[in-house]
């Protein structure tokens, strides 16, 4: 015989009582550190008693107390909890507290922590707590002492009054003490250091005047702690960060949260140590942290009978259920978490936590506690376990759990009308078919529209509600019978005026009703064409705008101009239907990668590659944005006035409220759908084969400034350092001049900016101003020296014109001086009237010899062609044969395609009768920011251990460049005639298959 659920379990007290208080669900790390605060969390007893011991914690102890105690066996020193809000972070803290404190007293210890591990020596605890913190007023810890910083609070907690003195100065001033002074805070005996809710923190010193100075010296205080502890045996820290698996944050606090991460990478970066990485509570331990909070006691044998029976039924009507995975682990998971439903658990985790203000554990506790005290003051019959309908709306203490706690104030009209009305008020839908239909019987109406209701609580629109099956599985019991659950939903849905009535989606609450019906009919009949042309407009409108200039709905490399766009960088959008991402599965569409790569019918290659931005649809974000367009056709339709005089007056004027918000809610879901951006970088995604990087706009940036779309995307292109505007600071001379030619010591103005266009490691520019600053910033420091005409003008020199033209010349300084350009020379004095003028005085231009020419080319005729590398060798051959050439005396190859240009040496090395130079510029930059650069010029079998070298280094570069120059001259001269150039060409192909530019010089055979 099957035992109730009353029967094999027994809650907890307080649970029973509702006695758990808000607090109680709120862990707060410095009251118990002060001995303050709720009694089930500053009493350790109690505190582990009511504590699972899950893996995540059970690692924490055994990791932190093996290094305050000097093991040999410690992992290290940093500690990171990592989950969202309400996860058991500060719970696992607290625990972590008791245990060093008071570890050897406590009853039951051993199910946590092996008690030889217990540090022998008294360990002290220093805490820093976000909530808490006061940076503005000061947190008072003394009389005679208020600290406004982390570092202030961990003195004082580590030292006294004495310890704070030490920092005193750097608590006052906000900046960061050393890695030596926390040292010597930290002594010799073992010390905890816990730090807590940094990002509530980061958003209180936000607010100051010197927001940016405060979160720098934040980042300088982690860096030097990290150290400070690292170097400090029996030192040990632990930091909290509300993060999920995907290293995101959703929380309200997820912006700080984001940001406190970068604070720690950097700082583990910059002090080469790393935090070892912990999860307090993993997902499947959950429910098992549930079950002991609420419950006291919990029969094993009972709990296997009752579970075994819910099998059966599953087993008995499996085709009526949802579709079990190959591994089917339901009755486990059942057994694990007894008297928790695994449907219960499952929709809370996967789909309630969703909402970005339920908090993970904390929030299914409150909300479960609350159920099982109702659940045990009414005692159903047919209870054998708790479900997700036994979470009932009715209850007030529920009810404002859901429209306050979870901010679902939109669905209390249905929740009203629909699952459970007040007391004295009409009754709901679900409680007249009750009435109507099952007395006597478990209300089956009311099982129906609260399990709906629940799968109606999620964040995306995909997770909200539940299919006939899942709902059968989620009602099912010993105690209830599929029948009554199949006809209490049909009855449901017949009456319903709130459900979601469009076909093919699951049963869940919309937020209105009768009009939104309405309205869903008339975008049946929007006309499909009419909505995709204004959909089409509307996005062009709002891409539109005077920073890039806009290329809508790209069908390939011929709709994308290869011109300088007037100074305005290319902002080329794919249409939706075309080509769309997907965040899960990040690919570079094939559309991009070749209207990228080349320009006009797709033969020619492209030149300015950093002159184009691409723009794509989020594939999960485009019918959002497809609907939004019907939706505000439909609503245009029905403010028709023959369709309005069938509206009442309220809907009417509701009917307006929805027209105008269209509008906004249209933009929002077309600049959260396009918010992918293609960028030009050598840092290029992983898989794809042309220099693109990615980034993404976050949804909640896309809904700042509906409308303005471009903004968006040009602001998005600034935080990843890509774009700059007119007002922004130009890239570091230095900088500029390492990464262009300039580094050669000379180039025009004009091929200056137009390196901008060209090269996808260089920033992209709107217009010429910060480009003109740049060099003005360049001259300044003494970098560059500039010439036009007669003019030149260096460092120090009043600012003169700076002309954008090929006549304009930009030299490095050192490049000046080696030839004498710069410093001026000093003024002579004038030669007597009529002497001669001296030797040298005259400024004449300096002109370099003509370069030295191989045997038999006399006025050299030379023929060009820049295409695959077997391609452009054919086309000067050609271009010989036709100009009735007798041969050719060199022939210079210059790949495009950095990949090739080391993949030629083996194939020079082989040409016979010429002599081969090879020319090369390599660059690149390691993981650790270091750089390398060489510069090689010589024959091709003496470049090849240079080739061996390097090849390992640049496959390991976080950034590189390559430029290469291959000349042969033959002698004698290869004869277009014949099958020598075409064995030629052969054998440079062998290797390399990339564009490349290749001039031939013609002369005697």
């Amino acid at each position: 015989m099957l035992s109730s659920l009353f029967d094999a379990c027994q809650p907890r007290q307080d649970v029973l009582q509702g006695a758990i208080q808000e607090a109680d669900f709120a862990a707060d790390l410095a009251q118990v550190l002060r001995n303050e605060g709720p009694l089930d969390y500053r009493d350790p007893q109690r505190f582990f008693a009511n504590t699972y011991p899950t893996r995540g914690l059970k690692n924490l102890l055994r990791s932190v107390c093996l290094r305050l105690s000097e093991s040999p066996d410690q992992i290290g020193a940093l500690f990171r909890l990592d989950t969202q809000f309400g996860g058991g972070k500060t719970h696992s803290l607290i625990a972590l507290a008791h245990t060093v404190r008071a570890g050897k007293t406590i009853s039951g210890m051993a199910e946590f922590l092996d008690e030889a591990l217990l540090p022998a020596m008294a360990v002290r605890i220093a805490a820093f707590d976000g909530e808490n913190a006061d940076p503005a007023n000061g947190r008072r810890l003394s009389d005679t002492v208020r600290a406004h910083t982390p570092w202030g609070e961990l003195a004082f907690a580590l030292g006294g009054e004495a310890g704070y003195r030490l920092v005193e100065r750097s608590d006052q001033s906000g900046q960061a003490p050393g890695a030596d002074t926390l040292r010597e805070l930290f002594g010799v005996e073992p010390c905890l250091i816990l730090l807590d809710e940094l990002a509530v923190y980061l958003r209180k010193i936000a607010g100051s005047d010197h927001a940016a100075a405060a979160a720098e010296q934040l980042t300088a205080f982690l860096t030097a702690l990290f150290k400070a502890v690292e170097s400090t045996p029996r030192a040990a820290l632990v930091f909290t960060l509300a993060l999920g698996k995907d290293g995101k944050s959703t929380d309200a606090y997820s912006q700080e949260n984001q940001t406190v991460a970068s604070f720690m990478a950097e700082a583990a970066s910059v002090s080469a140590r790393k935090a070892a990485l912990l999860d307090p509570t993993e997902e499947d331990e959950t429910v098992k942290v549930l079950c002991r909070r609420l419950f006291a006691s919990i029969d094993p044998e009972k709990a296997k009978a009752n579970v075994a029976a819910y099998k059966t039924l599953w087993d008995a009507n499996k085709d009526a259920l949802p579709k079990s995975s190959l591994q089917d682990r339901r009755h486990e998971e059942f057994l694990a978490g007894y008297p928790l439903h695994p449907e219960l658990i499952a929709t809370l985790t996967n789909k309630t936590s969703t909402l970005g203000n339920f908090q993970r554990v904390r929030g299914m506790l409150r909300l479960l506690a609350r159920t099982v005290a109702q659940v045990w003051a009414k005692r159903p019959d047919d209870t054998y376990a708790i479900h997700l309908h036994h979470i009932d709306p009715g209850f007030e203490p529920i009810r404002q759990e859901i429209v306050t706690r979870l901010d679902q104030r939109q669905l209390v009209p249905a929740i009203k009308a629909e699952v459970a009305a007040h007391s004295g008020e009409t009754a709901a839908l679900a409680q007249e078919l009750d009435a109507r239909h099952y007395v006597g019987l478990a209300p089956y109406g009311s099982y129906v529209a609260r399990c709906i209701l629940f799968h109606t609580l999620a964040f995306q629109d995909s997770l909200r509600g539940a299919t006939m099956e899942e709902l059968r599985y989620a009602i099912l019991s010993p105690g209830t019978d599929l029948s009554f659950i199949d006809d209490a939903r049909k009855r449901f849905v017949t009456d319903s005026a709130y459900l979601d009535d469009r076909p093919n989606v699951p049963l869940r609450f919309l937020a209105e009703a009768n009009l939104t019906q309405m309205i869903r009919r008339q975008e049946m009949q929007v006309d499909p064409a009419e909505s995709r042309a204004q959909l089409n407009d509307r996005i062009r409108a709002i891409f539109g705008g005077q920073a890039l200039n806009l290329v809508p709905f790209a069908a390939g490399p011929h709709d994308v101009p290869d011109d300088s766009g007037e100074g305005r960088p290319y902002l080329v959008l794919i249409n939706y239907d075309a080509a769309t991402i997907s965040p899960d599965a990040l690919s570079l569409p094939e559309l991009i990668e070749r209207s990228y790569l080349h320009k006009g019918n797709g033969a020619d290659w492209r030149r300015n590659r950093n002159n184009v931005i691409f723009l794509v649809a989020d594939a999960g974000a485009v019918a959002g944005m497809k609907n939004r367009m019907t939706r505000r056709l439909a609503l245009e339709a029905l403010r028709a006035p023959d369709k309005q005089r069938d509206l009442a007056e309220y809907q009417v004027a509701k009917l307006g409220e929805y027209h105008e918000r269209s509008a906004q809610e249209l933009a929002l879901a077309i600049q959260q759908s396009y918010r992918h951006i293609f960028y030009p970088s050598r840092n290029r995604i992983e898989g794809a084969n042309v220099d693109l990087a990615h980034t993404a706009v976050d949804v909640q940036t896309a809904s700042d400034r509906p409308g303005d779309g471009q903004k968006q995307v040009v602001t998005q292109l600034q935080n990843v350092g890509k774009l700059r505007l007119a007002g922004d600071a130009p890239d570091s001379p230095a900088y500029i001049r390492d990464r262009t030619p300039l580094k050669k010591g000379q180039t025009t103005v004009a091929d200056l900016r137009n390196e901008f266009r060209l090269d996808p490691s260089l920033s992209m520019l709107v217009g010429d101003d910060v480009f003109l600053r740049g060099i003005r910033l360049g001259i300044e420091q003494g970098d560059y020296v500039y010439k036009s005409g007669e003019l030149l003008m260096g460092k120090g020199d009043p600012y003169a014109e700076i002309r954008i033209d090929e006549q304009s010349l930009i030299y490095t300084t050192a490049y000046a001086k080696e030839h004498s350009l710069w410093p001026r020379p000093a003024p002579k004095a004038e030669a007597a009237a009529g002497s001669p003028p001296e030797i040298g005085t005259t400024d004449q231009p300096y002109e370099s010899p003509a370069s030295e020419l191989p045997t038999g080319m006399h006025e050299p005729e030379s023929f060009r062609a820049e295409d695959v590398l077997r391609a452009a060798l054919v086309a000067v051959i050609e271009k010989a044969q036709r100009a009735q050439a007798k041969g050719i005396v060199r022939l210079v190859v210059r790949p495009f395609e950095p990949g090739d240009a080391l993949r030629l040496l083996n194939a020079m090395n082989t040409v016979a009768n010429a002599r081969k130079t090879v020319t090369l510029d390599i660059s690149f930059e390691a993981a650790d920011g270091s750089t390398t650069e060489i510069r090689f010029e010589g024959s091709p079998a003496e470049a090849l251990p240079l080739k061996d070298f390097v090849e390992p280094q640049l496959r390991a570069a976080a950034d590189k460049q390559i430029n290469a120059g291959y000349r042969i001259d033959f002698a004698p001269a290869l004869s277009v005639e014949g099958d020598a150039a075409a064995k030629l060409t052969e054998r440079l192909t062998r290797f390399a298959t990339g564009a490349a530019e290749v001039v031939a010089f013609a002369g005697d055979a």
